[in-house]
């Protein structure tokens, strides 16, 4: 089988971080575990011995029929093997099943595109357990004074933690970074903040040039005045930067610009 390096095929093959990954899962009787990049398979035969109930997606055909020849595979019946992008298909298998997690070891030039997907689903999942090249993660991970947009912005839909770090060797073939496994428990629908796509716009502005001062990126689409008295309501000085907030002052600055 050939690996095909622009679909970022490295696959996991170290047992005892496949064995964490499925316990990070917390896999329940009804659950639906939905794998993204099913590739040799590595991951889907361990999930095997604690569940059927699992749809893996598999962008390329020729580990497509792989998978299906290795665990015997038809698709009358549980599990199931789907060819296709994840962006494409999830949004759809996400509104078959109430209850479904998603797990896999998605191609790192994807990351972001794919939590976005994630965080706009009508049906979100319960948890995701990814393995994501190791300085997304620690974007992810990162609090004030060293926040981002992406750890603002992952916050305002689930909450992360890290599972465990993995070396390349840990990978076939080898890739050049090294990983860690994250898990992110998504917050239900009904509990998630109704102006969160306020609180989006007002983080990519803030974030726009994170050298700058928070009240000069604000300035270039508020007045100027109006900043500087929310700053002084909230005991914020003039100088603070938008690494150093917390997604709670970022929320009450939401509500006094009034977005």
């Amino acid at each position: 089988m050939k690996f095909k390096k622009q679909l970022g095929q490295n696959f996991l093959r170290n047992r005892q971080a496949l064995k964490k990954i499925i316990e990070a899962l917390e896999i329940e009787s009804d659950d639906v575990i939905i794998e993204i990049g099913a590739g040799s398979g590595n991951l889907t035969s361990e999930l095997l011995k604690k569940t059927k109930k699992i749809i893996a997606i598999e962008k390329d055909k020729e580990w497509l029929e792989f998978l299906k020849k290795r665990l015997g595979i038809k698709n009358d019946e549980w599990p199931k093997a789907i060819e296709g992008d994840v962006r494409d298909v999830i949004k759809k298998i996400s509104l078959e099943y109430p209850n479904y997690k998603i797990v896999g070891n998605i191609p790192y030039y994807l990351s972001g595109q794919l939590l976005r997907i994630f965080q706009e689903l009508k049906n979100p999942p319960q948890l995701i357990v990814l393995t994501l090249q190791k300085e997304v993660v620690e974007k992810i991970l990162a609090q004030p004074p060293k926040a981002n947009l992406l750890s603002n912005i992952l916050r305002l839909w689930a909450e992360p933690k890290l599972i465990m770090s993995l070396k390349s060797k840990d990978f076939y073939p080898v890739p050049k970074v090294n990983s860690a496994v994250i898990k992110l428990k998504v917050f239900s629908k009904n509990k998630r903040l109704s102006h969160e796509e306020a609180i989006i716009k007002l983080l990519k502005i803030a974030f726009k040039q994170p050298r700058k001062t928070l009240l000069n990126n604000l300035s270039t689409k508020f007045e100027k005045e109006k900043i500087k008295n929310i700053l002084k309501d909230l005991n914020l000085t003039e100088k603070i930067r938008s690494n150093e907030l917390s997604l709670a002052l970022w929320i009450n600055i939401v509500k006094k610009l009034n977005l």
